[in-house]
């Protein structure tokens, strides 16, 4: 290769929500390029009109924004090699097909639908490849005149050599692709468009690109790339053929490869769920890499530091999201208070959140948030885990009054009101020797005790540390909560 440099790219359709396929391949490309202190160029490939929208491209590139995937050359920021959106390419690409034309590397193809089926499922019933047979290969210029004159159109096909072509993918070893399995393939439409096969190693060759690193989907189509860069090559287009590795499939429920409409897959739903950057992108780091044989919570300067291509596993992966979650819950432990606090701040109000925001009290939050930080597994769930501070009564939970309200817990919350009012409500311990006394009395250890108080005051079983949050509510709402749980049993 005659660029020592590493420049690689990411070069995503401005289709839809962004996947998390998709980021991951994103991911392995920026931690590639940082490890090696090359240049990640972003590429967008914008010429389907009829799926592309600016409303998608736009998202993509917040979408990068907010995961800190940053690039060095593309779409606002420029670059030597602008400009970077394909669908302001089209002269380019037209140039080039013409120069293969003219060269011989490629050739007009006048067969229609119908006849490419029908030679098609003879080639299948013969028991041999079904691929594009060459029928226009070598046609006559009287054999095109004659089709043009019956008003048929054409496609431009790129010639592919008749010998084997061997490469060494950077992920999977060494590969060999024979002639009768990579036939002749279409580079331009009859109407003149251009086709991902053409313009996507053009835009690499142009933009100097050194590694290709994909989606493992992609892997067939790489023996006509590199055919087509050798062609590129003698026409002065393309200066040396990039190497290739193909990323792993992402797997998801029942084994099968991750796709758009999986609703796990959209990388919008984590982002609303409140997942952090670097708890994401730590765990999509998983699917196919390692960072060591025992560490799997590790930042994103850390796998800079440790990522090569060599090193990632050719076997699908699978996406496990509750090991995302866990992943993610680690990160948020890792935050200083201050700027978990700062990160919750979406959260803690509409739509997420349902009081008003004149009732949310920020000293409370502030008092409450170091042990909401050690519960939480993404930032969305801080709203369930605080609302008893901020609403007038605590949210009614059915399921957890039933499960809670077992016995005779009318007796048992009299009596731990009457200890909890003569209680020092400046210290936990205090509220919680309240609690355990109460439920001595009624034959109750701790954990059966003080289920019914939590309940009355938080409105669920499970949640923050229950004597640390009655000090933070207060005595008066604390036993107003109470009240109201023993008005409601006698009722």
């Amino acid at each position: 290769m005659a660029n020592a440099t590493v420049r690689v790219r990411f070069c995503p359709s401005p289709t839809g929500n962004p996947h998390v396929g998709l980021v991951r391949t994103a991911l392995f490309n920026w931690a590639f390029a940082r490890h090696h202190g090359g240049t990640l160029v972003l590429r967008i490939e914008d010429t389907d009109a009829a799926r592309d929208s600016e409303e998608s491209y736009e998202a993509l590139l917040d979408s990068l924004r907010w995961l800190g995937l940053d690039w060095d050359e593309g779409p606002e920021v420029g670059g030597p090699h602008a400009p970077y959106r394909q669908s302001q390419r089209m002269d380019i690409y037209r140039d080039v097909a013409d120069k293969l034309l003219a060269a011989g590397h490629a050739y007009h193809c006048y067969c229609t639908t119908e006849e490419l089926e029908v030679r098609r499922d003879a080639a299948r019933a013969a028991g041999r490849p079904s691929g594009y047979d060459g029928h226009c290969r070598d046609l006559t210029p009287a054999q095109k005149a004659a089709y043009e004159a019956e008003g048929r159109t054409s496609i431009v096909r790129f010639r592919m050599p008749d010998e084997p072509i061997t490469f060494t993918d950077l992920v999977r070893g060494e590969l060999t692709f024979t002639p009768e399995n990579v036939p002749d393939y279409g580079i331009v439409r009859a109407n003149g468009a251009p086709l991902y096969t053409l313009v996507n190693p053009v835009d690499d060759a142009l933009m100097e690109i050194t590694h290709v690193l994909r989606g493992e989907d992609l892997l067939s189509s790489t023996p006509r790339q590199i055919a087509l860069y050798q062609a590129l090559m003698g026409l002065g287009v393309a200066h040396f053929v990039p190497q290739f590795g193909h990323l792993p499939y992402v797997m998801g429920e029942g084994n099968k490869k991750l796709s758009k409409r999986d609703p796990q897959a959209s990388l919008n739903l984590y982002r609303e769920r409140g997942f952090l950057p670097d708890g994401l992108l730590n765990y999509l780091s998983l699917l196919g890499w390692s960072f060591s044989a025992d560490q799997d919570v590790f930042t994103r300067a850390e796998m800079v530091g440790a990522f090569e291509i060599g090193d990632v596993n050719a076997n699908p992966a699978r996406f496990d999201l509750k090991k995302a979650e866990a992943i993610n819950a680690d990160h948020i432990r890792q935050l200083d208070v201050k700027t978990f606090m700062e990160a919750c701040a979406p959260w803690l109000r509409a739509p997420f959140a349902n009081w008003e925001p004149a009732d949310f009290d920020q000293a409370a939050f502030e008092a409450i948030a170091p042990y909401a930080q050690t519960r939480v597994t993404v930032l969305s769930d801080i709203t369930a885990n605080v609302d008893f501070l901020f609403l007038a009564e605590p949210v009614e939970d059915e399921a957890s009054w039933t499960k809670a309200m077992k016995g005779d817990p009318a007796a048992l919350l009299t009596t731990a009101r009457a200890k909890l009012v003569d209680a020092d409500w400046s210290s936990a311990e205090s509220l919680k020797n309240a609690v355990l006394t109460a439920g001595e009395e009624h034959g109750l250890k701790l954990g059966k005790a003080q289920a019914p108080v939590r309940v009355a005051v938080t409105g669920r079983t499970v949640g923050l540390p229950l004597f640390e949050s009655l000090e933070i509510l207060g005595k008066d709402r604390t036993l107003t909560r109470i009240d109201a749980a023993l008005a409601k049993l006698a009722a």
